[in-house]
């Protein structure tokens, strides 16, 4: 089925889209992609086009009330007077978490959209706004097909002995484990590898995700079977605001000695700690880099940030029994030639060393020849989720 695909990633405050064109044979590109910032503040509206028209941008009345709905019931209008409503022959949804029952896209009816309010309590800080933007499609076009796309479903392929705390086992089944999360990407990038590195996409692989939110995956034969963010997207790697890794033991004290209520420690942990809370200035790795030079708590998160990329990547290693390439993806991953540099030189002996001036241009393998290989490649969650979509609403 050819047309355009609305792809929506909805957060606590903004609302981010894209339109994909699709001919149902798996050829798509982008037509425009657009962002509703700000919401319940001073929310503005960007939309760029891919065909050269000049760019939307343009504040909302009454943004201090403006909701999810209303984003999208906007983002909804400008497809109508630019593209025609009538194109659109589906909206896929970025959804966080899918639980143990969504281990691949899925049509969002009645019975799915149940379940996935049933995952709130796995995923507070995330689920209920991507749900809110299903409703809102939902309200606003009741005929266009949506589709869920699982940040979680990437790593089903993960075995119980890396996928389960040494918890109760009443609780494991409750759901409490390790889930893993940035999977659209990390799928996006293995699809990728097996359309131009084929060989070495059925080798040992590990995928560093870098952005604001960061996170590892390991790879074999394209099928993640480790991932250094577990139960939420708190765990793992140190990020822009999130802590990664911490001793459990710390939350305790907090709330015991600290007096800090179960609300203010989360708050902290996901919006107060990481490069932010260690460097006292930014979650911007770009302005750690320039304040670096004078900063020593800058230098100090970049640090950090670095060693726990390099220490993750060392387990990951251990969990395959070996690593034949790195893919770096992600915003700081795709950016940040120094910290790629730093990381690979971290990684010597596992037979990685980088080519500086490969690096320094952004090449896509960045490795020296001697070096098992290390590439950088843009990510597309959007794209992704436009094919998931089609696949679904495409008849057999």
């Amino acid at each position: 089925m050819s047309g355009m695909i609305l792809v929506l990633n909805a957060g606590s405050s903004s609302v981010k889209c894209a339109l994909i064109e699709t001919n149902g044979h798996g050829h798509d590109h982008e037509t425009a992609r657009g962002s509703v910032d700000g919401l319940g503040q001073d929310a503005r509206f960007r939309f760029s086009f891919s065909d050269g028209r000049p760019n939307l941008q343009l504040p909302i009345a009454g943004s201090k009330a403006a909701t999810h709905k209303d984003a999208i019931e906007l983002v909804l209008k400008t497809i109508d007077d630019h593209f025609g409503l009538s194109r659109l022959i589906a909206a896929g949804h970025r959804v966080v978490h899918g639980g143990d029952e969504f281990r691949a896209p899925v049509i969002l009816e009645s019975h799915a959209l149940a379940a996935l309010k049933k995952l709130i309590p796995l995923a507070p800080l995330h689920q209920p706004h991507n749900l809110s933007a299903i409703d809102a499609v939902g309200a606003l076009a009741p005929h266009l097909p949506q589709i869920a796309c699982f940040d979680t479903a990437f790593h089903a392929t993960i075995p119980a002995v890396a996928r389960n705390f040494a918890l109760p086992k009443a609780l494991t089944e409750k759901g409490i484990r390790r889930y893993g999360f940035h999977g659209i990407s990390f799928s996006y990038i293995a699809q990728h590898l097996r359309e131009t590195e084929p060989e070495l996409a059925h080798k040992d692989v590990v995928i560093a995700h870098l952005g604001n939110g960061a996170s590892l995956c390991a790879l074999k034969g394209g099928h993640s079977v480790a991932t250094t963010m577990g139960f939420s997207a708190l765990d793992g790697l140190m990020m822009g605001t999130r802590c990664g890794t911490i001793d459990p033991a710390v939350i305790f004290y907090l709330m015991r000695d600290e007096n800090m209520s179960a609300e203010a420690v989360e708050t902290m942990l996901y919006g107060q700690s990481g490069l932010l809370g260690v460097s006292g200035l930014s979650n911007d790795m770009r302005a750690l880099r320039q304040a670096a030079a004078d900063h020593a708590d800058a230098r100090l998160a970049i640090a950090m940030f670095t060693y726990r990329i390099i220490r993750e990547i060392g387990s990951m290693a251990a969990a395959l029994g070996g690593l034949d390439g790195i893919v770096f993806t992600a915003g700081i991953g795709e950016h940040d030639s120094e910290l790629r540099e730093d990381v690979l030189n971290g990684l010597g002996f596992l037979g990685f060393s980088v080519d500086r001036k490969a690096n320094a241009r952004h090449d896509r393998v960045i490795s020296a020849s001697s070096s098992n290989p290390a590439l950088v490649i843009p990510t597309n969650e959007e794209a992704m989720i436009a094919r998931s979509t089609a696949k679904l609403i495409t008849p057999v």
